[in-house]
């Protein structure tokens, strides 16, 4: 028997978590803001129905906004990624295998032996709402593309009660004809662009295209999507995301840097970081490259970016060694007397730390070596039961006066002790 898939979407994630916290919300324009309070990359329904764009700058909507009382928040990563995991942890209850395919969203696989999907499915989203307060809608389909899709029309459509399954549907056709072929998963807007030359504009027309055609036009990875549209499993189920091949962290800082210090401050920040991510994954970097660059839309002041990049000694995901590095890189690149707006770091050539491949004349088990690891698990550990950053480097400073604005940020409900919520019992 094939098996069912679903996607499980959570409704307009970072509005949501926002709102879990304050119930009061409900029904009120909310937004949140990207790093730097820059653009808007969060919406609730409210707020699209007033024509509020996606990734927008905030000053453009702000009056807007503010004639609507609106509620407008700073992104707050700590309590989206942890409030992600509870999700998550909820729904692989209801499913033998799933795929976390994103921050907000998961694949499920149902064998078919169990309890119908559909129903199983609304039972989940029943109990994701109640046990974590996040919204979730959820498409069922016989492949992946279809689950995605089935997605699509179960948010966008509140007839369908947040769950739609597009398996052995009798109006599938009719379905296919109503969604842009530009919306499909896997055919993106410069494919969409081309069929449209062909006049191919519905999922249906996509759908029904000669094969010999997609895979001339589109690849191999365009079939795939084409079989999957009409029913023909061609993507499996990821159930542990592969290791990512390279490692950027950057951030740009919430008042022009001008002082090198302060420079060097911010890049241990951010190779600290990175570290932390390579370890996470079992992974050690063989390469790094360090950027800074000036802001490109003041007008009047000079324009500055440089990178610089080297490989390391002995492939590693010790912060401190990242971090004397990254140092020697800046020291070529930094100019006095500029404004700058950005820096980062590119951690790349990773390879797994075990049964990782030496060097000629590089010792097993180099001196220090196991020193250096026991430290980075130490301090991960630390951080992980008192909170992100309570242990770190001292080269990535206190005070970070050039961190990005976050003015508008809400506490870390679940992440932080000190912004755990309070609750009063009144007698």
């Amino acid at each position: 028997m094939r098996p069912t898939y679903a996607l499980a979407d959570c409704n307009n994630f970072y509005v949501s978590c926002e709102r879990v916290f304050a119930p009061h919300l409900a029904g009120r324009p909310v937004v949140v803001l990207s790093n730097n309070d820059g653009c808007i990359v969060a919406r609730s329904q409210e707020a699209k129905d007033l024509g509020i764009p996606m990734g927008g700058p905030y000053f453009q909507s702000k009056k807007l906004l503010e004639r609507f009382n609106a509620a407008v928040f700073s992104s707050n990563y700590a309590l989206y990624g942890d409030m992600s995991a509870r999700v998550m942890a909820v729904m692989a209850r209801f499913a033998p295998n799933m795929e976390i395919y994103s921050i907000d969203e998961a694949f499920l696989e149902f064998d078919g032996k169990g309890p119908d999907p559909a129903a199983h499915c609304r039972d989940m989203r029943r109990v994701v709402r109640q046990w974590t307060g996040i919204p979730v809608s959820v498409g069922l389909g016989p492949t992946k593309t279809l689950a995605k899709l089935a997605n699509r029309l179960a948010k966008s459509r509140p007839e369908h009660g947040g769950v739609l399954d597009l398996t052995g549907r009798g109006d599938l056709d009719a379905l296919l004809e109503t969604v842009r072929v530009g919306d499909v998963w896997g055919v993106g807007r410069r494919r969409a662009a081309m069929l449209a030359k062909h006049g191919v504009h519905t999922a249906r027309q996509f759908r029904d295209l000669p094969r010999d055609f997609v895979r001339k036009r589109m690849t191999v990875n365009g079939l795939h999507t084409l079989l999957e549209l009409r029913g023909t499993p061609c993507i499996e189920l990821e159930q542990a995301p592969p290791p990512k091949k390279a490692v950027l962290a950057s951030r740009s800082f919430g008042r022009p840097v001008t002082d090198p210090a302060e420079m060097r401050e911010a890049l241990a920040a951010h190779v600290s970081r990175a570290a932390k991510k390579l370890r996470d994954q079992g992974s050690l970097a063989g390469n790094l490259l360090v950027f800074v660059q000036t802001s490109r839309f003041i007008k009047g002041e000079p324009q500055y970016a440089a990178s610089e990049a080297a490989a390391l000694p002995s492939p590693t995901a010790h912060a401190p060694a990242l971090i004397d590095a990254a140092e020697a890189l800046l020291e070529r690149i930094f100019r006095p007397g500029l404004r700058y707006k950005k820096a980062g770091v590119l951690l790349s050539g990773l390879e797994p730390e075990a049964g990782r491949r030496l060097g000629l004349f590089e010792a097993s088990e180099a001196p220090g070596r196991e020193r250096a690891r026991r430290l980075m698990r130490a301090m991960d550990e630390i951080n992980a039961q008192w909170g992100r950053g309570v242990l770190r480097p001292a080269a990535c400073g206190l005070e970070q006066p050039w961190k990005m604005r976050r003015e508008k940020r809400s506490p870390a409900f679940t992440t932080d002790w000190k912004d755990l919520p309070t609750v009063k019992a009144v007698s």
